[in-house]
């Protein structure tokens, strides 16, 4: 006996067929019934492979003559996305004609619109183009575009995509996908592990071409980086073979440990047994099995008693990737302040509340559950504090909390592990504001409507208060005559945040005023050679206009300037923190971040100086009169980065260019505003 088709699939079967049947006025409306329908089985797995199985009676019934993708043969990759971000029924339309190409790419079509091979290209590029919605870790601008329900159709039609694509078809872009992934050490490593998974379970792989080399790699540095690894792939035989091994053997499995976590930032569950192992029986060898620095190592044998405690309490072959944080913040050499040795011995000893476990304990995968909450928690501070400018914002509108984690990590290490503490232990923090508590317990919500989850454990802890805190000391400045961020930032932030303050934009008008004196101030403040060559001393918060490919006005973003530096080819570049999980990204008028090959460290983003200051709206300086040096700012150059401004977000908005002082009767005024 045939099963009934859904509901939903006869629905759809009408409406196509209506539409097939339609002529003339009525033409019109039934495409709308068609692309409705198509819309409703797009919100499932079930539907969409039900889409896809009748896409190519859908493009003979003509359902994309006359709109931008009647010709497949002139579809262009890089506007998949953009177009999936417009939404219903813009967004629909893309979906299909995307399951269209991949008829087309696996050989559906018997008339073969376009040639197999041209379609395989096209859909690994859009593919390539669009791994955030493959793994589900949309990007800042799609958060912002998108509702769920898009987002979650997006999700479906790349995971579907996957199922019909041959990795091996897209080995070299997968390649450079994921080694650019990770030479931004993030945080939370689920997005490459999933990627290398994913590669792993197929077959076919060429591994002697270079992109197989760099994959081979990686796939190794997660499952077996060293000799006793690969011949002991089982957990429990490793763990035999350590029990046997030479002191050089082991002395050869610490070094090849060592070596792929240091080159990959990934770690193997191998890694931890070893590490465990050597704690015990040969202590010596950790620094060479934890790739520790000179500076590093002299740390580990100052405080090694209290890092043997910390691995034999914490480390375990579930939550293996905690060994990286905890190398990178040994050869930070956080312990040698005292105030960051005792908070940490306090930590261990915390009793978290039932809430905020259960909060950490959502975050971790059923078969991963014999990690307690608290080790969670510790190993997650390792992580934090070891890599500071691998703190994410996850799938969160959060940018402003994800950057305060990381500039705690970075200036005030100690001060974050007991926000940690406090917020773990009583799930809630307190601020002080204008000479006003702020307890997180008494407010209402933030930015966040539910807090997504793909989070380490310190973020899981600590959002949920600071976004409230955040949005609350935004509330209580709003109705100013500035920038409520001139207030919020050192108060949230910590009192190291530079005094002045400027911002081109005007809250109350909705305009952009004095953008010529409001770059003059910027270059003089951090151009070195405007600003008598004075370095960044503590990361500068700062605001962007986040721009999509075409340079369209997005929303608005929070980002940390770390530094000013020229790089290889002379050219003066600003490196930054971007707490949205990814570093490269297209702001459109050829503005694009890079993580890599201009002398960025591991989880910065760079840009020369003056696309950056095309981007910004606002930051904090040092205030000093710098009038003098203002004026030796070229014309020309503010003219550029005006033009680049002007024709991107700066459509959004109404321009004055009167006169605004920038000194600092004007940046302290309203100081004590309450």
């Amino acid at each position: 006996m045939v099963a009934e088709k859904p509901v939903q699939f006869k629905i759809f079967d009408l409406a196509l067929e209506a539409f097939r049947d339609s002529l003339g006025l009525s033409r019109k409306e039934k495409i709308k019934d068609l692309v409705n329908a198509a819309d409703d089985l797009a919100s499932t797995k079930v539907g969409l492979k039900y889409l896809y199985q009748n896409i190519l009676d859908i493009e003979k019934a003509g359902l994309f003559i006359g709109t931008a993708w009647s010709d497949a043969n002139k579809l262009v990759p890089s506007l998949v996305k953009g177009t999936l971000q417009f939404g219903h029924p813009t967004a629909t339309v893309e979906l299909l004609s995307e399951l269209r190409m991949l008829a087309y790419a696996n050989s559906l079509d018997p008339y073969e619109s376009v040639s197999k091979n041209d379609a395989l290209e096209y859909i690994t590029k859009v593919l390539i183009l669009n791994l955030e919605f493959a793994l589900n870790e949309p990007s800042e601008e799609s958060r912002v575009r998108m509702n769920k329900k898009e987002l979650q159709k997006a999700y479906l039609l790349f995971t579907f995509i996957l199922s019909k694509v041959k990795i091996k078809d897209i080995q070299d872009m997968l390649a450079e996908e994921i080694e650019l992934i990770c030479i931004q050490r993030s945080v939370v490593t689920k997005r490459v592990r999933e990627l290398l998974a994913l590669i792993s379970r197929e077959i076919g792989l060429d591994f002697t071409s270079e992109s197989g080399k760099i994959l081979s790699t990686y796939l190794r540095s997660i499952k077996a980086p060293s000799e006793g690894a690969q011949k002991h792939p089982e957990l429990n035989d490793y763990a035999s073979f350590l029990n046997k091994a030479s002191r050089s053997t082991l002395q050869k499995e610490a070094a090849y440990m060592g070596n792929y976590m240091e080159m990959t930032g990934l770690v193997s569950q191998h890694h931890a047994l070893l590490l465990l192992h050597l704690t015990k029986k040969s202590k010596s060898l950790v620094p060479s099995c934890l790739a520790l620095t000179e500076s590093g190592i002299a740390e580990w044998e100052k405080h090694k008693k209290l890092y043997i405690t910390l691995i034999q309490e914490n480390i375990s072959e579930y939550n293996c990737q905690s060994i990286y944080g905890l190398s990178s913040m040994i050869n930070r050499t956080l312990f040698s302040d005292n105030t960051v040795r005792m908070a940490f011995e306090n930590l261990r000893h915390i009793k978290i509340h039932e809430e905020v476990e259960n909060r950490i304990l959502k975050s971790i995968p059923l078969k991963i559950k014999k990690v307690t909450a608290l080790q969670r928690l510790i190993g997650a501070t390792f992580r934090v504090l070891g890599q500071p400018l691998g703190v994410g914002q996850g799938n969160n509108p959060t940018c402003q909390s994800a950057r305060a984690i990381s500039m705690w990590s970075q200036h005030a290490p100690a001060r974050l592990i007991n926000f940690i503490i406090s917020a773990a232990t009583q799930n809630k923090l307190i601020f002080r504001f204008e000479n006003q508590e702020i307890d997180s317990t008494h407010l209402d919500k933030g930015l966040v409507d539910q807090l997504d989850y793909n989070l380490d454990a310190v973020s899981i802890v600590l959002v949920p208060h600071l976004d409230k805190i955040y949005s609350e000391m935004m509330k209580r400045c709003m109705g100013r005559s500035e920038d409520p961020h001139k207030w919020v930032n050192p108060a949230l932030y910590g009192g190291w945040i530079q005094i002045g303050f400027a911002s081109a934009y005007d809250y109350l008008s909705n305009t952009i005023l004095d953008y010529h004196g409001f770059l003059r101030t910027f270059y003089a403040s951090f151009h070195l050679k405007y600003n008598g060559n004075q370095k960044i001393v503590f990361p500068v918060p700062v605001g962007i206009y986040l721009t999509s490919a075409k340079g369209d006005f997005v929303g608005f973003h929070a980002i940390s300037l770390l530094r000013s530096d020229y790089d290889e080819t002379g050219e003066l570049r600003l490196y930054f923190h971007n707490p949205n999980n990814e570093g490269r990204q297209n702001w459109g008028q050829g503005i694009l971040p890079s993580v890599h090959g201009h002398g960025e460290a591991h989880g910065e983003c760079s840009l020369p100086f003056h696309q950056f200051a095309a981007r910004i709206y606002a930051f904090h300086y040092t205030l000093i009169e710098n009038n003098h040096l203002k004026e030796l700012v070229p014309k020309e150059e503010i003219l550029t980065v005006e033009e680049l401004s002007r024709s991107s977000w700066g459509r959004s908005y109404v321009w004055n260019q009167q006169p605004k002082i920038w000194n600092s009767r004007n940046i302290d005024a309203g100081a004590n505003y309450a």
